[in-house]
């Protein structure tokens, strides 16, 4: 057998086999992500940024309108991708803080609503999103709205609402609305949706899923607003079971291997076999008793990093902050090693009572 025979057998049993060729290409894809993902990243969100405004923008007419007069939502240093870095606000007696922190993509999103006609009426909204940005962006736009425009109808027709059942219904109904759109776009994303309802001295919270708040009231202690809603409870545990689902560990307890918390606006796929649930618990507190000096509304990516308790204790001694408190304990977050967008709403009642009333801050 001549020389060049031999090395043309050996060039076939080698270079041309199967394996050889898979190798190839895994080391080839592993030096693309390694040394080029960024760029990769940048072209994946242009091109998912693209497909949600294309997607609110194909809503039926009418669906996504102006916010009600009074609600304030601030997007600030964008990023090369287009989506936002960071978001701050600062008006009458609420800020807001919120960055991207190491996350690919900013889901969170945040909203709220004082109604201008001295009513009395104010909702403070926080919406982390997952599986996109879709399922906040739409809660977002619409929730605060929809539960305005009841409480004021019912305000004027009957001189008093049930805020608890408005709430509820309307949480629901949104979640039906985007579930409609999310299932003929074929959108898997869904978010969380803490609410909170001030009207006079009740405050009535609404939440589903695992974002949270806590109060500071007039003696300094730590009053919570929400409890998370985590597969491993017990209550949810035996809900989805009883649904024919299964909660597994990866990292923290997820709904068949999948979403860490149990109860989210969208999620279709899970939603339609009622392993999740977009069913909000409800909490009720008469200010005028607990007399609060501040609350705090914020995403999960606070709570990765903070305790009730902790948080309280580092938001009170920052309330004369120009954020009172809410850009220092969201950067800290990120310093202790929060993985995930943190967003953090921090309601000051001191500062609606200096000099008897507190004059428009304007926005930051």
């Amino acid at each position: 057998m001549t020389l060049l025979a031999v090395v043309s057998r050996l060039i076939r049993n080698t270079v041309f086999k199967y394996e050889t060729v898979a190798f190839v290409v895994a080391v080839l894809f592993l030096y693309s992500y390694v040394f080029h993902r960024d760029q990769l990243r940048s072209v994946f969100n242009r091109a998912r940024v693209s497909v949600q405004n294309s997607r609110l923008s194909a809503l039926p007419n009418g669906q996504i309108t102006g916010r009600i007069p009074g609600a304030g939502s601030v997007n600030s240093d964008r990023g090369n991708d287009g989506g936002p870095k960071q978001w701050e606000l600062r008006k009458d007696n609420v800020a807001v803080y919120s960055i991207q922190g190491r996350r690919p993509r900013m889901e969170d999103r945040y909203d709220f609503v004082h109604d201008q006609n001295h009513s009395g009426v104010a909702i403070y909204g926080i919406f982390d999103g997952h599986g996109g940005a879709f399922a906040a962006d739409f809660t977002e736009k619409l929730l605060s709205q929809s539960v305005m425009a009841r409480v004021l109808k019912a305000l004027l027709k009957d001189g008093k609402a049930n805020h608890s059942q408005i709430l509820i219904e309307e949480i629901l109904s949104l979640d039906e609305k985007f579930l409609t759109v999310a299932r003929s776009n074929n959108d898997v994303a869904g978010t969380t949706a803490l609410v909170a309802l001030l009207s006079g001295n009740e405050l009535t919270v609404a939440n589903v899923g695992d974002s949270r708040g806590v109060m500071c009231d007039h003696e300094g202690r730590t009053v919570p607003l929400s409890f998370d809603h985590k597969p491993h409870l017990p209550q949810e545990r035996k809900r989805i079971k009883k649904a024919g689902g299964f909660i597994t560990f990866n990292g923290v307890w997820r709904v068949a291997g999948i979403l860490a918390t149990s109860r989210a606006i969208g999620d279709y796929p899970l939603k339609d076999r009622k392993f999740v649930v977009a069913d909000p618990d409800i909490q009720t507190f008469d200010l005028s008793e607990l007399k609060p000096q501040f609350l705090i509304l914020a995403t999960d990516g606070l709570w990765d990093a903070f305790s009730n308790e902790e948080a309280v204790m580092y938001v009170k001694e920052r309330l004369d902050e120009p954020h009172f408190g809410a850009k220092s304990i969201v950067l800290q977050a990120y310093y202790r090693g929060s993985l995930d967008n943190i967003t953090v709403m921090v309601l000051n009642f001191k500062a609606a009572t200096v000099n008897g009333s507190k004059k428009d801050e304007g926005e930051i």
